[in-house]
């Protein structure tokens, strides 16, 4: 893509920040150039929070109904996946796995606690809170 092809279509998603983006520069080099945004990538953005905020929901149930514990909802809401949350907090996807069953969560060190809390950008005591 050259340079002046680069998308400046004020996307909402990036709440008036800019993107960097590899394209051709007037002298035929690769160069960063940047971008304010384009439609197709609001919308898809957009649809991928959306899947995750009712993934957030169908866990906060699950937690109602004991079947999961809170780390599932705070991991949802942080945008991540299992395998995103094993590789921020620094555990394997199994322990994160274990982590989501109640019994095991409610056993959990304050240590892990913190190191999920670091990962998902809230304070421990409120990972165990869900509403």
């Amino acid at each position: 893509m050259d340079a002046i092809d680069v998308p400046q279509e004020n996307s909402a998603t990036y709440d008036g920040h800019l993107k960097a983006l590899y394209a051709r520069t007037g002298d035929g080099r690769l160069g960063l150039v940047q971008s304010c945004g384009w439609e197709v990538e609001e919308i898809v953005t957009q649809q991928a929070v959306q899947a995750f905020e009712e993934l957030a929901a169908s866990a906060c149930e699950r937690v109602r109904t004991g079947q999961s514990s809170p780390l599932e909802v705070h991991m949802y809401r942080a945008r991540m996946d299992i395998a995103l949350l094993a590789q921020a907090s620094g555990l394997w996807r199994w322990q994160v796995r274990r982590h989501l069953r109640p019994a095991v969560f409610a056993r959990l060190s304050k240590a892990l606690r913190a190191r999920y809390a670091g990962a998902l950008g809230i304070d421990p005591d409120q990972l165990n809170v869900v509403g």
